[in-house]
Protein backbone atom coordinates (compact mmCIF):
# COMPACT_ATOMS: atom_id res chain seq x y z
CA UNK A 1 0.00 0.00 0.00
CA UNK A 2 3.00 2.12 0.67
CA UNK A 3 4.07 1.68 -2.61
CA UNK A 4 1.21 2.44 -4.21
CA UNK A 5 1.02 5.74 -2.76
CA UNK A 6 4.49 6.90 -3.45
CA UNK A 7 4.11 6.06 -6.93
CA UNK A 8 0.79 8.00 -7.17
CA UNK A 9 2.41 10.81 -5.42
CA UNK A 10 5.52 10.53 -7.28
CA UNK A 11 3.05 10.69 -10.79
CA UNK A 12 0.96 13.74 -9.27
CA UNK A 13 4.14 15.75 -8.68
CA UNK A 14 5.54 15.14 -12.46
CA UNK A 15 1.61 16.00 -13.94
CA UNK A 16 1.40 19.17 -11.68
CA UNK A 17 4.53 20.42 -13.03
CA UNK A 18 3.43 19.93 -16.52
CA UNK A 19 0.03 21.33 -15.41
CA UNK A 20 1.58 24.34 -13.98
CA UNK A 21 3.50 24.98 -17.07
CA UNK A 22 0.55 24.37 -19.47
CA UNK A 23 -1.39 26.65 -17.97
CA UNK A 24 1.17 29.40 -18.03
CA UNK A 25 1.30 28.49 -21.83
CA UNK A 26 -2.74 28.86 -22.15
CA UNK A 27 -2.39 31.89 -20.18
CA UNK A 28 0.06 33.35 -23.10
CA UNK A 29 -1.67 32.32 -26.15
CA UNK A 30 -5.60 32.88 -24.98
CA UNK A 31 -6.26 35.34 -27.07
CA UNK A 32 -5.13 32.95 -29.69
CA UNK A 33 -7.31 30.69 -32.12
CA UNK A 34 -9.23 28.22 -30.38
CA UNK A 35 -7.04 25.38 -32.46
CA UNK A 36 -4.02 26.68 -30.76
CA UNK A 37 -5.19 26.69 -27.58
CA UNK A 38 -6.45 22.93 -28.57
CA UNK A 39 -3.08 21.65 -29.43
CA UNK A 40 -1.57 23.35 -25.92
CA UNK A 41 -4.06 21.22 -23.99
CA UNK A 42 -3.48 18.13 -26.09
CA UNK A 43 0.05 18.59 -25.55
CA UNK A 44 0.04 18.91 -21.69
CA UNK A 45 -1.94 15.96 -21.26
CA UNK A 46 0.72 14.15 -22.98
CA UNK A 47 3.47 15.85 -21.13
CA UNK A 48 1.65 15.49 -17.80
CA UNK A 49 1.46 11.64 -18.36
CA UNK A 50 5.02 11.56 -19.60
CA UNK A 51 6.18 13.66 -17.32
CA UNK A 52 4.33 11.43 -14.14
CA UNK A 53 5.92 8.40 -15.89
CA UNK A 54 9.49 9.71 -15.91
CA UNK A 55 9.12 10.65 -12.03
CA UNK A 56 7.97 7.07 -11.01
CA UNK A 57 10.75 5.30 -13.50
CA UNK A 58 13.32 7.82 -12.05
CA UNK A 59 11.83 6.60 -8.41
CA UNK A 60 11.47 2.90 -8.94
CA UNK A 61 15.21 3.15 -10.68
CA UNK A 62 13.81 1.41 -14.09
CA UNK A 63 16.13 0.21 -16.25
CA UNK A 64 17.12 2.71 -19.52
CA UNK A 65 15.36 0.66 -21.75
CA UNK A 66 12.16 0.64 -20.58
CA UNK A 67 12.12 3.84 -19.56
CA UNK A 68 12.94 4.29 -23.39
CA UNK A 69 9.82 2.11 -24.10
CA UNK A 70 7.61 4.26 -21.91
CA UNK A 71 9.06 7.92 -23.22
CA UNK A 72 8.21 6.05 -27.36
CA UNK A 73 4.80 4.97 -26.30
CA UNK A 74 4.00 8.70 -24.31
CA UNK A 75 5.89 10.26 -28.13
CA UNK A 76 3.49 7.92 -30.45
CA UNK A 77 0.28 9.48 -27.86
CA UNK A 78 1.81 12.83 -28.25
CA UNK A 79 1.71 12.80 -32.41
CA UNK A 80 -2.26 11.55 -32.29
CA UNK A 81 -3.06 13.52 -30.02
CA UNK A 82 -1.66 16.93 -30.87
CA UNK A 83 -2.86 15.65 -34.96
CA UNK A 84 -6.38 15.50 -33.75
CA UNK A 85 -6.09 18.61 -31.48
CA UNK A 86 -4.81 20.19 -34.97
CA UNK A 87 -7.79 18.81 -36.65
CA UNK A 88 -10.94 19.14 -34.18
CA UNK A 89 -9.40 23.17 -33.53
CA UNK A 90 -9.19 23.72 -37.63
CA UNK A 91 -12.52 22.44 -37.93
CA UNK A 92 -14.23 24.73 -34.93
CA UNK A 93 -12.48 27.55 -36.56
CA UNK A 94 -13.90 27.01 -39.93
CA UNK A 95 -17.44 26.64 -38.49
CA UNK A 96 -16.54 29.68 -35.92
CA UNK A 97 -15.54 31.72 -39.30
CA UNK A 98 -17.93 30.59 -41.07
CA UNK A 99 -20.54 31.73 -38.54
CA UNK A 100 -18.66 35.11 -37.76
CA UNK A 101 -19.16 36.04 -41.68
CA UNK A 102 -23.13 34.97 -41.20
CA UNK A 103 -23.43 37.47 -38.13
CA UNK A 104 -21.47 39.97 -40.30
CA UNK A 105 -23.96 40.28 -43.12
CA UNK A 106 -26.34 40.27 -40.15
CA UNK A 107 -25.10 43.28 -38.65
CA UNK A 108 -24.93 44.97 -42.28
CA UNK A 109 -28.74 45.13 -42.34
CA UNK A 110 -29.43 41.78 -43.66
CA UNK A 111 -30.81 38.23 -42.50
CA UNK A 112 -29.30 35.92 -40.36
CA UNK A 113 -29.17 32.43 -41.95
CA UNK A 114 -26.96 29.71 -39.99
CA UNK A 115 -23.98 27.94 -42.40
CA UNK A 116 -24.67 24.71 -43.47
CA UNK A 117 -23.39 21.93 -41.87
CA UNK A 118 -22.63 20.18 -38.46
CA UNK A 119 -21.20 22.15 -35.51
CA UNK A 120 -20.80 22.23 -31.97
CA UNK A 121 -23.37 22.52 -29.49
CA UNK A 122 -22.68 25.91 -28.36
CA UNK A 123 -21.96 27.56 -31.44
CA UNK A 124 -25.60 25.91 -33.05
CA UNK A 125 -26.98 27.67 -30.13
CA UNK A 126 -25.14 30.43 -30.85
CA UNK A 127 -26.58 30.37 -34.22
CA UNK A 128 -30.09 30.00 -32.90
CA UNK A 129 -29.55 33.28 -30.74
CA UNK A 130 -28.27 35.17 -33.45
CA UNK A 131 -30.79 34.07 -35.60
CA UNK A 132 -34.05 35.19 -33.09
CA UNK A 133 -32.07 38.45 -32.77
CA UNK A 134 -32.11 38.70 -36.02
CA UNK A 135 -36.04 38.65 -36.35
CA UNK A 136 -35.98 41.03 -33.75
CA UNK A 137 -34.12 43.42 -35.21
CA UNK A 138 -35.70 43.05 -38.59
CA UNK A 139 -38.91 43.28 -36.64
CA UNK A 140 -38.25 46.43 -35.26
CA UNK A 141 -36.84 48.12 -38.79
CA UNK A 142 -39.70 47.18 -40.01
CA UNK A 143 -41.59 49.08 -37.10
CA UNK A 144 -39.12 51.78 -37.77
CA UNK A 145 -40.10 52.01 -41.17
CA UNK A 146 -43.83 52.40 -40.38
CA UNK A 147 -43.15 54.81 -38.15
CA UNK A 148 -41.01 56.74 -40.38
CA UNK A 149 -43.92 56.80 -43.34
CA UNK A 150 -46.41 57.41 -40.49
CA UNK A 151 -44.28 61.07 -39.84
CA UNK A 152 -43.88 61.60 -43.10
CA UNK A 153 -47.60 61.50 -43.88
CA UNK A 154 -48.58 63.02 -40.13
CA UNK A 155 -45.90 66.56 -41.65
CA UNK A 156 -47.93 66.31 -44.83
CA UNK A 157 -51.38 66.09 -43.50
CA UNK A 158 -50.28 68.60 -41.19
CA UNK A 159 -49.03 71.07 -43.32
CA UNK A 160 -52.11 70.74 -45.69
CA UNK A 161 -54.35 71.27 -42.80
CA UNK A 162 -52.73 74.52 -41.78
CA UNK A 163 -52.17 75.84 -44.61
CA UNK A 164 -55.63 76.04 -45.62
CA UNK A 165 -56.86 77.74 -42.36
CA UNK A 166 -53.90 80.04 -42.68
CA UNK A 167 -54.81 81.09 -46.44
CA UNK A 168 -58.68 81.59 -45.17
CA UNK A 169 -57.70 83.83 -41.91
CA UNK A 170 -55.07 86.01 -44.27
CA UNK A 171 -57.36 86.70 -47.02
CA UNK A 172 -60.50 87.74 -44.38
CA UNK A 173 -57.95 89.79 -42.03
CA UNK A 174 -57.15 91.89 -45.67
CA UNK A 175 -60.67 92.00 -46.89
CA UNK A 176 -61.49 93.48 -43.12
CA UNK A 177 -58.62 95.78 -43.44
CA UNK A 178 -59.20 96.66 -46.90
CA UNK A 179 -62.82 97.42 -45.92
CA UNK A 180 -64.45 94.70 -48.65
CA UNK A 181 -66.48 92.52 -46.45
CA UNK A 182 -69.65 92.96 -46.57
CA UNK A 183 -70.30 91.39 -43.22
CA UNK A 184 -67.63 92.09 -40.87
CA UNK A 185 -69.57 90.27 -37.90
CA UNK A 186 -69.65 87.05 -40.13
CA UNK A 187 -66.14 87.34 -40.65
CA UNK A 188 -64.82 87.44 -37.33
CA UNK A 189 -66.93 84.74 -36.61
CA UNK A 190 -65.11 82.58 -39.16
CA UNK A 191 -61.82 83.67 -37.95
CA UNK A 192 -62.49 82.75 -34.31
CA UNK A 193 -63.89 79.48 -35.62
CA UNK A 194 -60.24 79.36 -37.58
CA UNK A 195 -58.31 79.91 -34.76
CA UNK A 196 -60.35 77.47 -32.38
CA UNK A 197 -59.57 74.95 -34.78
CA UNK A 198 -55.50 76.02 -35.18
CA UNK A 199 -55.35 75.73 -31.32
CA UNK A 200 -57.29 72.42 -31.35
CA UNK A 201 -54.67 70.77 -33.80
CA UNK A 202 -51.92 72.54 -31.93
CA UNK A 203 -53.27 71.29 -28.53
CA UNK A 204 -53.76 67.37 -30.00
CA UNK A 205 -50.04 67.56 -31.36
CA UNK A 206 -49.11 68.79 -28.24
CA UNK A 207 -50.86 65.71 -26.29
CA UNK A 208 -49.90 63.33 -28.74
CA UNK A 209 -45.96 64.56 -28.25
CA UNK A 210 -46.73 63.93 -24.76
CA UNK A 211 -47.56 60.37 -25.01
CA UNK A 212 -44.97 59.61 -27.63
CA UNK A 213 -42.30 60.86 -25.03
CA UNK A 214 -44.21 58.82 -22.29
CA UNK A 215 -44.78 62.11 -20.02
CA UNK A 216 -48.23 61.74 -19.65
CA UNK A 217 -48.92 62.04 -16.00
CA UNK A 218 -52.94 60.36 -15.57
CA UNK A 219 -54.50 61.30 -12.09
CA UNK A 220 -56.88 57.85 -12.00
CA UNK A 221 -59.61 57.88 -9.97
CA UNK A 222 -62.38 55.39 -9.21
CA UNK A 223 -65.36 56.46 -11.05
CA UNK A 224 -68.53 54.76 -12.56
CA UNK A 225 -68.65 53.69 -16.04
CA UNK A 226 -72.37 54.59 -16.62
CA UNK A 227 -70.72 57.83 -15.85
CA UNK A 228 -68.11 58.52 -18.00
CA UNK A 229 -70.16 56.42 -20.70
CA UNK A 230 -73.10 59.14 -19.94
CA UNK A 231 -70.61 62.47 -20.22
CA UNK A 232 -69.29 61.51 -23.13
CA UNK A 233 -72.68 61.01 -24.74
CA UNK A 234 -73.92 64.31 -23.48
CA UNK A 235 -70.91 66.02 -24.98
CA UNK A 236 -71.40 64.72 -28.02
CA UNK A 237 -75.05 65.18 -28.91
CA UNK A 238 -74.71 69.04 -30.68
CA UNK A 239 -72.75 67.43 -33.22
CA UNK A 240 -74.69 64.35 -33.56
CA UNK A 241 -77.65 66.33 -34.29
CA UNK A 242 -76.12 68.49 -36.19
CA UNK A 243 -75.19 66.00 -38.44
CA UNK A 244 -78.65 63.74 -38.34
CA UNK A 245 -76.77 60.84 -36.63
CA UNK A 246 -78.55 59.16 -33.55
CA UNK A 247 -76.78 58.33 -30.64
CA UNK A 248 -77.39 55.01 -29.10
CA UNK A 249 -76.02 54.08 -25.50
CA UNK A 250 -76.76 50.35 -24.63
CA UNK A 251 -77.84 49.89 -20.99
CA UNK A 252 -74.46 50.42 -19.33
CA UNK A 253 -73.84 49.07 -15.35
CA UNK A 254 -72.59 50.91 -12.88
CA UNK A 255 -69.07 49.12 -12.41
CA UNK A 256 -66.02 51.10 -11.23
CA UNK A 257 -62.94 51.53 -13.15
CA UNK A 258 -59.91 53.46 -11.93
CA UNK A 259 -59.25 55.68 -14.91
CA UNK A 260 -58.38 59.46 -15.55
CA UNK A 261 -61.78 61.12 -15.86
CA UNK A 262 -60.64 63.71 -18.13
CA UNK A 263 -58.34 61.47 -20.52
CA UNK A 264 -60.31 58.77 -20.70
CA UNK A 265 -63.38 61.11 -21.19
CA UNK A 266 -61.13 62.44 -24.16
CA UNK A 267 -60.76 59.10 -25.88
CA UNK A 268 -64.93 58.58 -25.72
CA UNK A 269 -65.11 61.78 -27.33
CA UNK A 270 -62.89 61.15 -30.07
CA UNK A 271 -64.16 58.04 -30.47
CA UNK A 272 -67.66 59.14 -30.97
CA UNK A 273 -67.01 62.23 -33.10
CA UNK A 274 -64.92 59.87 -35.28
CA UNK A 275 -67.89 57.76 -35.91
CA UNK A 276 -70.56 60.83 -36.18
CA UNK A 277 -68.56 62.46 -38.72
CA UNK A 278 -68.22 59.09 -40.51
CA UNK A 279 -71.63 58.03 -40.41
CA UNK A 280 -74.15 59.63 -42.54
CA UNK A 281 -77.68 61.64 -42.27
CA UNK A 282 -79.60 59.39 -40.52
CA UNK A 283 -77.13 56.94 -39.31
CA UNK A 284 -76.60 55.23 -36.03
CA UNK A 285 -73.86 55.72 -33.65
CA UNK A 286 -73.99 52.86 -31.11
CA UNK A 287 -71.91 53.00 -27.35
CA UNK A 288 -71.76 49.72 -25.47
CA UNK A 289 -69.90 48.52 -22.66
CA UNK A 290 -69.24 44.75 -21.77
CA UNK A 291 -68.14 43.69 -18.31
CA UNK A 292 -69.13 39.75 -18.33
CA UNK A 293 -67.45 38.14 -21.42
CA UNK A 294 -63.69 38.89 -20.30
CA UNK A 295 -62.79 38.68 -16.52
CA UNK A 296 -61.11 40.95 -15.08
CA UNK A 297 -61.88 43.84 -18.17
CA UNK A 298 -64.22 45.75 -19.52
CA UNK A 299 -64.90 46.57 -23.04
CA UNK A 300 -66.10 49.49 -24.32
CA UNK A 301 -67.19 50.13 -27.68
CA UNK A 302 -68.43 52.19 -30.55
CA UNK A 303 -70.03 51.21 -33.67
CA UNK A 304 -70.65 53.54 -36.51
CA UNK A 305 -72.37 53.15 -40.31
CA UNK A 306 -69.32 54.02 -42.18
CA UNK A 307 -69.50 51.56 -44.32
CA UNK A 308 -66.47 49.94 -42.93
CA UNK A 309 -62.36 50.47 -43.19
CA UNK A 310 -60.20 48.17 -46.16
CA UNK A 311 -58.87 45.11 -44.66
CA UNK A 312 -55.27 46.61 -45.24
CA UNK A 313 -56.03 49.75 -44.00
CA UNK A 314 -57.28 48.09 -40.53
CA UNK A 315 -53.73 47.73 -39.02
CA UNK A 316 -52.99 51.49 -39.49
CA UNK A 317 -55.95 52.77 -38.27
CA UNK A 318 -55.17 53.94 -34.96
CA UNK A 319 -51.53 54.78 -36.76
CA UNK A 320 -50.48 58.24 -36.37
CA UNK A 321 -51.43 60.64 -39.22
CA UNK A 322 -53.62 58.05 -40.60
CA UNK A 323 -56.68 59.22 -42.32
CA UNK A 324 -57.85 56.51 -44.40
CA UNK A 325 -59.70 57.00 -47.58
CA UNK A 326 -61.13 61.06 -48.83
CA UNK A 327 -64.97 59.54 -48.43
CA UNK A 328 -63.84 58.76 -44.78
CA UNK A 329 -62.41 62.16 -43.91
CA UNK A 330 -65.36 64.91 -44.63
CA UNK A 331 -65.12 68.22 -43.64
CA UNK A 332 -67.05 69.65 -40.51
CA UNK A 333 -70.20 71.98 -41.64
CA UNK A 334 -69.48 75.30 -42.38
CA UNK A 335 -69.07 77.10 -39.24
CA UNK A 336 -68.21 74.32 -37.83
CA UNK A 337 -65.16 73.72 -35.42
CA UNK A 338 -63.16 71.11 -36.02
CA UNK A 339 -63.77 68.26 -33.06
CA UNK A 340 -60.68 67.21 -31.52
CA UNK A 341 -58.45 65.44 -33.56
CA UNK A 342 -60.30 65.71 -36.89
CA UNK A 343 -58.37 66.44 -40.00
CA UNK A 344 -55.14 65.34 -39.04
CA UNK A 345 -55.09 61.93 -38.40
CA UNK A 346 -53.97 62.51 -34.92
CA UNK A 347 -57.63 61.41 -32.66
CA UNK A 348 -57.56 57.57 -32.82
CA UNK A 349 -53.35 57.66 -32.32
CA UNK A 350 -54.45 60.11 -28.89
CA UNK A 351 -56.66 57.54 -28.20
CA UNK A 352 -54.89 54.76 -28.67
CA UNK A 353 -51.70 56.83 -26.48
CA UNK A 354 -54.14 57.43 -23.50
CA UNK A 355 -55.50 54.08 -23.47
CA UNK A 356 -52.22 51.79 -23.41
CA UNK A 357 -51.14 54.26 -20.49
CA UNK A 358 -54.29 53.11 -18.59
CA UNK A 359 -52.84 49.29 -19.53
CA UNK A 360 -55.22 48.65 -22.06
CA UNK A 361 -55.49 48.12 -25.48
CA UNK A 362 -57.18 49.23 -28.58
CA UNK A 363 -58.97 47.63 -31.75
CA UNK A 364 -61.05 47.83 -34.49
CA UNK A 365 -63.36 45.17 -36.28
CA UNK A 366 -65.66 45.69 -39.47
CA UNK A 367 -69.21 44.78 -38.98
CA UNK A 368 -72.47 44.50 -41.20
CA UNK A 369 -72.26 48.28 -42.49
CA UNK A 370 -69.42 50.31 -40.66
CA UNK A 371 -66.77 49.26 -37.85
CA UNK A 372 -66.68 49.20 -34.05
CA UNK A 373 -64.16 50.32 -31.99
CA UNK A 374 -62.84 48.67 -28.76
CA UNK A 375 -61.40 50.00 -25.85
CA UNK A 376 -60.81 47.21 -23.30
CA UNK A 377 -59.55 48.48 -19.70
CA UNK A 378 -58.45 46.66 -16.79
CA UNK A 379 -61.14 46.73 -13.94
CA UNK A 380 -59.70 47.26 -10.17
CA UNK A 381 -58.54 44.35 -8.61
CA UNK A 382 -60.09 43.07 -6.60
CA UNK A 383 -62.92 43.92 -8.16
CA UNK A 384 -66.18 45.45 -6.18
CA UNK A 385 -69.64 44.27 -6.80
CA UNK A 386 -71.54 46.18 -9.17
CA UNK A 387 -73.61 49.68 -7.53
Amino acid sequence: MKDVLLIALFALGGAACAGVLGAGVLRLVRRRSVAVSLTVIAGVTVTAMLAGTLAVAQAMFLSAHDLGVVTLVAAMAAVVSLATALLLGRWVVARSRELSLAARDFGDGGRFAAPPGQTTAELDALSRELAATSDRLAASRERERALEASRRELVAWISHDLRTPLAGLRAMSEALEDGMAADPARYHRQIRTEVERLNTMVGDLFELSRIHAGALALSPSRMSLYDLVAEALSGVDPLAREHGVRLVGEEVERVPVEVDAKEMTRVLANLLVNAIRHTPADGTVAIAADTGVRDGVVVLSVTDGCGGIPAEDLPRVFDTGWRGAPARTPLPPAGAGAPAGAGAGLGLAIVRGIVEAHAGRTAVHNVPGGCRFEVTLPLPWPSPATT
